[in-house]
Formats: C-alpha cells, sequence, structure tokens
C-alpha cells in the first residue's frame, strides 16, 4: 500500500482518501495559526518592509508560517513546499520551479497591511497543487471565523455548509473585486488605473478589500460576482481561493482570457458571463 501511495505521489496523484487528509491537516493548521492571528489582531505590531512600503511583514505572519509548514512538512514529508515569507528569503518567487507532483502553497496570513491596520479582512491561505492544477483549498478567517474549504469534484464549503458563486450573469450588474497590488512605477500605476476606470463604467460598483484570498474567497461565496488581480505576491495567493471558486461552481481565467497558471501571479475569477465581458476590459498593458 505504501509503495503505491509513493507511485501516485511521484505521477502527481492523490487518491480520495489521501484529499481528505490533506485537507483535515490543512484545516487544522489553519485554525493553529489563525489563534496566534486572532490574538494578535487590535494589538499595535511593528512590521517590516519587504519590496516596497506597500508590502508588510509581520512577526505575526513569520509564527503563523511556522506553524503551518511544521503541520504540513511533519505529515507529507514527501511533498513540496512553498511558502510566502520563505520564498522571499529565499529569493523571490523567481527562484521557485513548480514541478507536477504534491506543492503546498502557503500564506500564512493573507491582508498583511489590513491585519496592522485592524481591519478585519486577513486569513490563512493553504492550497495543495497537483500537476500544477489546484486541488484542494483553505482559506480561514480568525477574525470573523469563516473557514472556507474546497476539494476538487466535491464542492466548496464554509464552516461545513455548500457555497455557491452568484447568479449574476450580467457585467453591468456585477460588484467587482480586484486590488492594486505593490507596484508603484508610473507605467504599472497608469495601466492599473486603465483598467479600473474601463471596468468602473461598465459594471454596478469595484471594491478593495486588502486580500487576494479572502476576495476568491468572496467570489466562491457570492459577496463578489467577480475578481481580478494582475502582479500580485505569487501562487500562495491564489492557490486555495482557485479551487474554491472552481468547485462553487465559477471560472478562473487568465486576465487574457487565456488558461489559468498558478505560479503567473494573476488572475480573473468569478461568474462566467461576468468572466467573459470583462476581459476585453483588461487587455491593457503597461506599454
Amino acid at each position: 500500500m505504501g509503495e503505491e501511495t509513493d507511485n501516485r505521489e511521484a505521477q502527481g496523484m492523490l487518491s480520495e482518501e489521501e484529499l481528505s487528509r490533506a485537507a483535515h491537516v490543512a484545516e487544522s493548521a489553519a485554525r493553529e495559526a489563525g489563534a496566534v492571528i486572532s490574538a494578535a489582531f487590535g494589538v499595535t505590531v511593528v512590521a517590516k518592509f519587504k519590496a516596497s512600503s506597500a508590502d508588510l511583514v509581520t512577526e505575526t505572519d513569520e509564527k503563523a508560517e511556522a506553524i503551518v509548514m511544521r503541520a504540513l512538512r511533519s505529515a507529507f514529508p514527501g511533498h513540496d513546499f512553498v511558502g510566502e515569507e520563505g520564498t522571499a528569503a529565499a529569493g523571490g518567487i523567481e527562484a521557485v520551479v513548480l514541478g507536477e507532483g504534491p506543492t503546498w502553497m502557503v500564506d500564512p496570513l493573507d491582508g498583511t497591511t489590513n491585519f496592522v491596520h485592524g481591519f478585519p479582512f486577513v486569513c490563512v491561505s493553504i492550497g495543495l497543487v497537483v500537476g500544477r492544477q489546484p486541488v484542494l483549498g483553505v482559506i480561514y478567517n480568525p477574525v470573523l471565523e469563516e473557514m472556507f474549504v474546497a476539494i476538487k469534484g466535491r464542492g466548496a464549503t464554509l464552516n461545513g455548509s455548500k457555497i455557491r458563486t452568484s447568479g449574476c450573469e450580467s457585467l453591468s450588474l456585477a460588484v467587482v473585486g480586484t486590488e492594486v497590488g505593490v507596484g508603484r512605477s508610473d507605467a504599472f500605476m497608469d495601466a492599473t488605473f486603465r483598467r479600473l476606470r474601463s471596468l468602473t463604467q461598465s459594471c454596478r460598483s469595484i471594491r478593495c478589500s486588502g486580500s487576494c484570498a479572502m476576495n476568491l474567497a468572496g467570489v466562491a461565496l457570492g459577496r463578489l460576482d467577480a475578481f481580478y488581480e494582475i502582479d500580485f505576491g505569487g501562487p500562495w495567493d491564489c492557490a486555495a481561493g482557485a479551487i474554491l471558486v472552481l468547485e462553487a461552481g465559477g471560472h478562473v481565467v487568465d486576465p487574457s482570457g487565456g488558461a489559468f497558471d498558478v505560479m503567473s501571479r494573476k488572475v480573473l475569477a468569478g461568474n462566467p458571463g461576468v468572466v467573459k465581458e470583462m476581459v476585453p476590459h483588461l487587455h491593457i498593458s503597461e506599454g
């Protein structure tokens, strides 16, 4: 039995039983890390800058990542791991080579700026990717006590209850989420706001809540009809959220309309009709 499991994992496959166990371990790790975040929420924290003044890290991020990584590595020593803080310390996302085997993608505290400012859209995001495709996602907001879980082929849940994307199929009626991101060059900002202007003129309203993972969970739950972000930190921001949206009945694509790539640092997710209408508005480059 052990040899069969090793062979499956080497070929980039996991059994239903293995996925169930992975979900249990990830949910438990998210709750443990979430307790650290919840205890520190609203308390004055010292934040350090990473790439820019818009990209922060705190001691809580590092503690939460250590908790999650310890739990996952102990349970799945044969898997690969990509964590936000560990990756940053090792040279950044450019140094990551994603294989076909099971790979955990962890953002221990998505929404660090929100956390520093006491804004409650913060979460632990844990995604499992196999064959370069998300197959499991756990997103836990300990402040709002919301636990989102999705397993490929089994649907998506919030606190144990099934969730679905909204019924909106028209961009004109849609509430769309996005984030400005951490880039601050003139070219990046000009392209960002040209896209935003184009969409704002065509949809009902725009929301920026400060967490890619929570925005994707919001799409899965129907709080948002669609969400896009271009040039976010890395796959840990979107891996868990992508499978949540897919299992809740939504579409996940590249903002160009092409196939979604978990490593591309860009995503467009939402109800099929809204996603299709959004693509032309996002065809704005930094050139």
